[in-house]
C-alpha cells in the first residue's frame, strides 16, 4: 500500500505495519450496544451503540473513553442499503467522510462499494467490501480482511468473536466503522458472509489472497 495514505475518521488510528484486532459481537443488544472491539491484548479500543431515540437508524463508533469518533446514518428508503458515515455525532453534509452502498439493489452476496466524500463524481469506488474482504477501489490489493473465531467462551457467553486483519498504513477505526455496516445489511449475522473465504490469508507485502486449503 501507499506510504502516506488517505486519512479516513482519525489520523490516530494508523498503524505503519499490519495488525489484528478482535471484534466481539453479542448476540443480544444491551444498553452498551452490541460491539466491542480489541487489541490483541484485550484492550478496548472502540464500542459501537445504537443512537437510541430517534426515527432513523442510527449508530455511533465510540473510543475507548466514550467519545463519539464517527455516526453511521442509515439513509430511509435507498434500495441500495445506503449509509452515511459523518465526523463525530454531525450528520450535516460538510462533515460526510464516506458513503457506503450496496454495488446492485439485486444481489446475494454482500458486495459493497465505498466512496469516500471527495470522490464526488462516484464513477468508481474508492473501497470495495466483497463478503469478509475489503479491496482498494475496484482492484485485487487486499487491505483487510475477517475470519470467524470460534471459542467455548463464546459459544457461553452468546458472543461472536470475529479476527479482522488490517493491512499497514490502512485506518483501522475507518475498516472497524465498514464491519458494522455490513454487519447491519446482513441483518445482524456476518457469519454469513464469510462463507469458504474463512480459510483465507493474506501476503502481507503484497496484499494478495493466498488460499491455504
Amino acid at each position: 500500500m501507499a506510504a502516506s495514505p488517505t486519512p479516513v475518521i482519525n489520523s490516530s488510528y494508523c498503524a505503519p505495519h499490519a495488525l489484528n484486532i478482535d471484534i466481539v459481537r453479542k448476540v443480544m443488544k444491551v444498553t452498551d450496544g452490541n460491539f466491542v472491539v480489541k487489541d490483541v491484548n484485550g484492550k478496548t479500543i472502540f464500542k459501537v451503540k445504537d443512537s437510541f431515540f430517534t426515527l432513523h437508524d442510527r449508530r455511533v463508533l465510540l473510543d475507548s473513553a466514550g467519545n463519539t469518533l464517527v455516526t453511521l446514518y442509515k439513509k430511509i428508503r435507498s434500495m441500495h442499503d445506503r449509509w452515511n458515515v459523518f465526523r463525530g455525532t454531525s450528520t450535516e453534509p460538510e462533515d460526510l467522510i464516506f458513503t457506503v452502498k450496496r454495488s446492485s439493489s439485486i444481489q446475494w452476496s454482500s458486495k459493497l462499494h465505498v466512496f469516500l466524500a471527495s470522490n464526488t463524481a462516484k464513477d468508481r469506488c474508492d473501497f470495495m467490501v466483497k463478503d469478509n474482504v475489503i479491496f482498494a477501489g475496484e482492484s485485487s490489493t487486499v487491505v483487510a480482511y475477517m475470519q470467524k473465531k470460534d471459542s467455548v467462551s463464546s459459544f457461553l457467553f452468546g458472543k461472536d468473536t470475529f479476527m479482522l486483519t488490517v493491512h499497514s498504513n490502512i485506518y483501522y477505526a475507518f475498516i472497524v466503522t465498514l464491519i458494522v455496516i455490513l454487519d447491519e445489511i446482513s441483518e445482524g449475522d456476518l457469519s454469513k458472509v464469510l462463507g469458504d473465504l474463512t480459510i483465507l490469508t493474506v501476503n502481507l507485502v503484497t496484499g494478495v489472497p493466498i488460499s491455504i486449503n
